[in-house]
């Protein structure tokens, strides 16, 4: 989704570096478009700013506080934090700089908590402690919008008075986590600024959030979703701080109802489908024709691993052991399983491995192709022979349905399945 940098759009994403993006996407579909991706380092960003052919500007890392000191005038969002994420340019030439980070979090926060506890963020956090971990300009926006609701911000840092060391013995009453490091974004996935240990002993924790938006759930949130506590990662606040970017923009009002639209459109482009299910039940032949029918990549994990093995699956497990494949797999599965907008074929072990798990639901969709035992064919499958169909069902069939979010009795025919697989999506 990444744009094409153009001196003359009228909006933009400034920089550095710029990578994958899906603010090009969000902003076509809010209607400030076209909007293009500007990699830039400080000079040339400070060049830019004043001197470029825009409208509309958002601003990322590292950039923020250079955009707030360049506009000629500042909100006062902007005035108290000292850094600034929109930039308008106005009818007279000048640039307007405006935080709508803040505003951003503030609607994912009150969505959060109306979501999860049927109650408004300020009712439940008033006077209560939230653990904000990270001091960058994402964690000064996030420790704005908690002190519009009475939150009380304690910043967590590698280094100072408050560090992750004993943390939740200290702050054992804390009612939020708000993950504003880049720990556990893309392609670093997922991992965690936080144990899960820590998130267990603080009894009193109505929420996880994390403003990292890719993958779709990150390390921490994994984590909390583990100990059944609520979480949200940070594509709403994306969306929605651009939403408020937007109107900016345009000057003009849009309807608020954009933001859930445009973030469960975002979510049906870019998370994986994950085909899992027995050896031989048609998981490769469904997902390339799922892959045709919904234009996307196809990956095949076992094909995966030959082309970069030069041996199959079989070949392996038969020289060097099951155990040997299965490390093979799962950093093979790992890597596909971090990006975005895949269908993927899972091998038949793949649930054999716990940590597989989070790998797959980090950011996809995990279907599971149910076909009768008696159509299971063992035929160049090495783990199916030593073991037999029935055993091998028998041993896996609880990890394949507890893994899935959805489940399909296969039809009996490839396109069938696809089809099928497309409606249980997409219905």
């Amino acid at each position: 989704m990444a744009g094409q940098s153009s001196p003359d759009a009228p909006f933009g994403l400034v920089g550095h570096p710029l990578g994958h993006s899906w603010s090009p996407r969000i902003h076509e579909l809010l209607g400030s478009s076209p909007y293009d991706l500007h990699d830039l380092g400080n000079d040339e960003a400070a060049r830019f700013i004043r001197g470029g052919r825009w409208q509309g500007l958002n601003v990322t890392i590292p950039h923020k506080r250079l955009a707030a000191e360049l506009a000629d005038t500042r909100s006062s969002r902007v005035e108290r934090l000292g850094v600034a994420n929109t930039l308008v340019r106005e009818d007279d030439g000048t640039i307007s700089a405006e935080n709508t980070d803040v505003l951003g979090f503030s609607w994912m926060l009150e969505r959060f908590f109306r979501r999860e506890h049927g109650k408004g963020a300020e009712e439940l956090l008033a006077g209560r402690s939230a653990l904000v971990l990270g001091s960058g300009g994402a964690s000064r926006s996030v420790q704005a919008s908690l002190a519009e609701v009475g939150a009380r911000a304690i910043v967590v840092s590698r280094t100072g008075s408050e560090t992750y060391e004993g943390l939740a013995e200290r702050h054992p009453d804390a009612a939020l986590i708000v993950n504003t490091t880049p720990v556990g974004m893309y392609p670093s996935c997922p991992a965690a600024p936080l144990d899960e240990a820590s998130l267990a002993s603080l009894d009193g924790l109505l929420g996880v959030l994390d403003v990292v938006y890719n993958p779709r759930r990150t390390g921490i949130c994994l984590a909390a979703e583990r100990l059944g506590i609520p979480s949200e990662s940070g594509l709403a606040m994306l969306v929605a701080q651009a939403f408020f970017a937007s109107e900016l923009f345009q000057g003009r009002k849009l309807d608020e109802a954009l933001v859930d639209k445009i973030e469960q459109d975002i979510l049906a482009e870019t998370q994986n489908v994950i085909l899992i299910g027995m050896p031989g039940s048609g998981k490769s032949s469904c997902g390339r024709g799922l892959a045709r029918l919904l234009g996307r990549p196809f990956v095949d994990v076992d094909d995966a691993i030959a082309a970069e093995s030069g041996r199959s699956a079989a070949e392996i497990i038969r020289s060097e052991g099951e155990g040997a494949f299965r490390a093979i797999e799962t950093r093979v599965t790992g890597g596909y399983a971090a990006r975005s907008g895949l269908v993927i074929a899972c091998g038949g072990g793949v649930v054999t491995r716990p940590e597989n798990y989070d790998l797959l639901h980090q950011n996809g969709t995990i279907v599971l192709l149910d076909r009768p035992l008696e159509e299971l064919s063992s035929r160049g499958r090495p783990v199916s022979q030593a073991k037999g169909v029935a055993r091998l069902a028998a041993e896996r069939m609880g990890l394949y349905r507890a893994w899935a979010d959805l489940t399909l009795t296969c039809t009996g025919s490839a396109e069938g399945d696809a089809l099928a697989v497309r409606r249980l999506l997409y219905p």
